[in-house]
């Protein structure tokens, strides 16, 4: 397994946000952990910003965009309704015998991208797959809205996955969703029950919508389930898990679901402060980090958990 990131250059700050909405520098970093965000400049998309990341991946395994076999891309902040965005990420890279689709779980979407290119991998069809979290959030956050425009950033991580030999891999993975909670976060507007139209723009349909308080209570009590089901299905015990890599929405969710889940705070890996929430793009972001610090090494035990809108949710234990 190799990695990548790529973020935008432009920073927003706490202090920006002040200029902006009734929020304070304090009030942001006591309730989310946040201080800055990436912002993609006008014209950067999202499959630029998952290229970008691919190519750093591959770079690091010396693997050749051509020898790529699948390329999967985790958003919901897609270039266009179609066609996908993995589709220009192949194009962008230069993958031209590479299989490309985008998959839609929200902030889960790494981990589901995870288990599905897993299966493929051991089906034996496929030997090179790309799974990719990439976001450009901020063309969705309505910036007068001080309740959520504090939260979201954008970014890409990518992971190369490839056949392993022992122990190394995919130990176990939990995925699970509920529909009926969908309407607690989510972007009604640019589909089929609500296209786009002067008025859907009026009222603010194109921007996430969030009932924070419903969102945070069913967030902490899902992913701690989720990271306890996965390490006893992993069959090891939780002392074993050498790091726990959270999705990075609020700083208190990630602390709550680390203590329900027993894991000492040591072992816990956090960049909130730098990137925000960027969805589906904050754990392989993490991971890229957490290997180029040291964090995490060859060997050692990954406990990945993430929430996001639908709802789903899903964790995994990998050995790298």
């Amino acid at each position: 397994m190799s990695t990548g990131r790529a973020v935008p250059d432009k920073i927003l700050t706490n202090h920006d946000l002040e200029k902006m909405v009734d929020t304070t520098d304090e009030w942001i970093v006591t309730r989310t952990g946040m201080k800055i965000r990436h912002i993609a400049e006008e014209g950067v998309v999202t499959s630029d910003l998952a290229a970008a990341a691919c190519r750093q991946a591959l770079e690091r395994a010396n693997v050749t965009p051509e020898a790529v076999d699948v390329i999967i891309v985790a958003t919901i902040t897609p270039d266009m309704p179609f066609p996908s965005t993995a589709c220009y990420v192949q194009d962008k890279i230069g993958a031209k015998n590479a299989t490309a689709f985008d998959i839609s779980a929200a902030c889960s979407g790494f981990i589901f991208g995870l288990v599905i290119s897993n299966a493929l991998i051991k089906s034996g069809s496929y030997k090179n797959i790309l799974v990719v979290g990439a976001e450009t959030l901020s063309r969705m956050v309505d910036y007068s809205d001080r309740n959520t425009c504090v939260l979201f950033g954008d970014g890409a991580g990518a992971v190369l996955l490839q056949p392993s030999d022992g122990k190394r891999g995919l130990m176990s993975h939990f995925w699970e969703s509920d529909g009926s909670l969908s309407h607690l976060l989510f972007t009604p507007g640019g589909g089929s029950k609500h296209p786009a139209t002067h008025e859907t723009v009026d009222q603010k349909l194109h921007f996430i919508q969030m009932a924070g308080r419903e969102v945070f209570k069913y967030a902490i009590k899902a992913m701690s389930s989720a990271a306890n089901i996965a390490i006893e299905k992993a069959g090891i015990s939780v002392e074993e898990v050498d790091l726990l890599i959270s999705h990075q929405a609020n700083n208190r969710i990630i602390q709550a679901t680390a203590q329900m889940a027993k894991v000492p705070p040591e072992k816990v890996y956090s960049n909130i402060e730098n990137y925000g929430n960027t969805s589906a793009a904050s754990i392989p972001i993490a991971l890229d980090e957490a290997f180029e610090t040291g964090r995490l090494k060859a060997g050692q035990r990954c406990l990945m958990v993430a929430f996001g809108g639908g709802f789903t949710w899903g964790s995994a234990v990998v050995q790298f």
